[in-house]
């Protein structure tokens, strides 16, 4: 087991990521929920800034360090989810305890759970167990590494989502045949658009063309244009996914029910006709390969027990089809009901219950099978992008119960490193790969961590102040999602995260993660959420969320330097502010200048046409 270095990790950031459940009114994901009292850390002195969030309030400064009085997901003393026991988070040290310790500086953040999502953005949903919330008062819970610091959350334990009308449950079992999976060349190159094509196809005829609802019109001085707007495809009245949304220089493409549409970025017009699969699109890759190929599965049938197990490669810029294949089910109990899917390279990673399976991007040729290891360790989610991660939950009905994280060799498979976290802790999100942040929740001690670690896989520092942090999270009820999460962005040595705003403006927050210490701050420049989105020139850019009656904005925010006042790149119009505040479940992307939004989960409702896509620039 890899041990964490020699350095006190700080208490995890104040807040957790954000699920939202679709067709929810706007707000938290759950309202913010007060965590019982956490209890002190067990041995290991308490470390200085960093502790767990206490009475519910403002943030506040961090407090001086308190002995550790409660064990962590990785042994006692103030411990951390990863690693042996140590005073503090990691190691020696004398910071206030957070996730991994006890009480900390912080006060009792009130954030929605760990999955809760903002006002105003994505479907706010129930929290969700072991996500970051209002600690209780006092001092907080243990680390998910022994001798680290953990922070306090709200848990709320979500059994059924209610999802656009419908409520969604596990279920086990399936109607097709299982079978090893066979990479075949299709003899489709393209699909004739549906009967559910969007009422604005942008191809210039009938309801269609960039600005059909002439939005433009009426537009004020310094408002950006609204380049095109689209409408989704019918979808059923229990409501569908609308996943993924890639960008290339040339075309902006979407995944909606069971079709997947491409639209020039600068005009809107189709860059090719749509592509109706059998079924309900249920997966995508977030990324796409160099190449711009991406991977969509979709279900095996129309029964409440269909698996998402067939895959099939697309071409972003020529919307050709490439090879197909479905990917059986693996031993007892792995299933492929539900799948996960990343790029790494040019490894396909196909995630199922208890396992993974990695593909050629290229060709569709099976490479190797990610399966159990060590003491029953199963893999359960993987990451994929500028690194491959895998996670397993190891020993799970035995006393040695806990999550590991490895990075994964693309091609080999082969683990380069591994590292464990103490028993009780979930490895529920990883906002960075490069360089490695892991966000983790403790159910029972009501906690959550936010860490930084090395290339190598030692833990390196953790967030060491008290604040309600309120990344946007998809929900991951029936597996771990991962890379669901938004409004979060990495650089370098730098992570950013926004604060959660139950009225007016919020803030984002630099955080080094060389040793968890806050860098700076800045307030949104409007009386709406302001939610990070990468780093691009030296510079952050960010979205501002639009109000019911003003656009959203982009702005970009100076890293470096004294000052870091956000610089208005676009105003979005008012002529759509009710529309792009209407996208409740959403994706965003910043790209070439152009500003992207679109709808992750399509309600299903028959009274007026939902939104697809919503694309701005100048």
């Amino acid at each position: 087991m890899t041990q964490p270095p020699n350095q006190p990790p700080q208490p995890g950031g104040f807040g957790a990521p954000q699920d939202q459940p679709p067709q929810q009114p706007q707000g938290g994901f759950g309202a913010p929920q007060t965590p019982p009292p956490p209890q002190t850390p067990s041995s290991g002195a308490p470390q200085p800034g960093y502790g767990y969030p206490q009475a519910p309030q403002a943030p506040q400064a961090p407090q001086a360090p308190q002995p550790p009085q409660q064990s962590g997901p990785y042994g006692q003393q103030p411990a951390g989810p990863y690693g042996q026991p140590q005073p503090g988070p990691y190691a020696q040290g004398s910071y206030p305890q957070g996730p991994y310790g006890g009480p900390g500086p912080y006060g009792q953040p009130q954030q929605p759970g760990p999955y809760g999502a903002q006002p105003g953005y994505g479907y706010p949903q129930p929290q969700y167990p072991g996500a970051p919330g209002t600690p209780p008062p006092g001092s907080g819970s243990g680390n998910p590494f022994k001798g680290r610091p953990a922070l306090v959350v709200a848990a709320a334990v979500a059994a059924l989502a209610v999802i656009g009308g419908t409520v969604f449950a596990a279920t086990s079992g399936g109607d097709d045949d299982d079978g090893k999976p066979v990479a075949q060349k299709s003899d489709d190159p393209k699909a004739s658009a549906s009967a559910s094509a969007p009422v604005n196809p942008g191809d210039g005829s009938g309801d269609g063309g960039a600005d059909p609802e002439n939005f433009n019109a009426g537009r004020q001085a310094g408002e950006a244009k609204v380049l095109w707007y689209k409408e989704a495809p019918d979808a059923p009245g229990s409501g569908a996914d609308a996943p993924g949304m890639w960008i290339t220089d040339k075309v902006a493409v979407k995944a909606a029910y069971k079709q997947v549409s491409a639209y020039n970025v600068g005009d809107g017009n189709p860059a090719w006709d749509p592509i109706t699969l059998p079924q309900k699109v249920c997966a995508v890759t977030p990324q796409k390969s160099a190449d711009d190929k991406v991977v969509v599965a979709y279900e095996s049938g129309t029964s409440d027990r269909a698996k998402c197990n067939q895959l099939q490669q697309l071409d972003l810029n020529t919307g050709e089809k490439g090879w197909s294949t479905k990917i059986g089910d693996g031993a007892l109990f792995d299933s492929a009901i539900t799948i996960s899917m990343s790029v790494t390279g040019n490894t396909l990673m196909v995630g199922r219950s208890q396992s993974g399976v990695a593909y050629d991007l290229a060709t569709g040729k099976k490479l190797y099978e990610k399966t159990k290891y060590g003491e029953s360790c199963f893999p359960t989610a993987f990451a994929g992008g500028s690194k491959l991660i895998s996670v397993a939950s190891c020993d799970a009905t035995g006393s040695n119960e806990h999550d590991e994280i490895q990075e994964l060799d693309p091609v080999t498979g082969k683990a380069k490193w591994t590292q464990k976290f103490d028993k009780g802790w979930t490895i529920a999100r990883t906002y960075s790969l490069d360089p490695l942040v892991v966000y983790s929740t403790n159910k029972d001690k009501k906690a959550w961590n936010i860490a930084a670690f090395t290339s190598s896989g030692k833990f390196r520092s953790q967030v060491g102040f008290d604040e309600d942090f309120a990344p946007v999270c998809g929900w991951a009820i029936l597996q771990r999602d991962l890379q669901g999460c938004q409004g979060v962005a990495v650089d370098g040595d730098t992570l950013y995260l926004p604060t959660e705003a139950t009225t007016g403006a919020n803030e984002v927050v630099a955080i080094d993660l060389a040793n968890g210490k806050e860098k700076w701050r800045v307030k949104s420049p409007a009386d709406e959420s302001m939610l990070p989105m990468k780093v691009e020139g030296g510079k952050l850019i960010a979205y501002v969320e639009p109000s019911y009656d003003a656009g959203g904005q982009v702005v970009a925010i100076p890293t470096s330097g004294s000052g870091h006042e956000p610089v208005k790149l676009l105003q979005n119009p008012q002529s759509t502010a009710q529309i792009e505040n209407g996208f409740y479940s959403k994706a965003f992307d910043w790209v070439d200048g152009r500003f992207y939004l679109s709808s992750t989960r399509l309600t299903g409702n028959d009274e007026a046409k939902e939104k697809l896509m919503l694309a701005f620039g100048k």
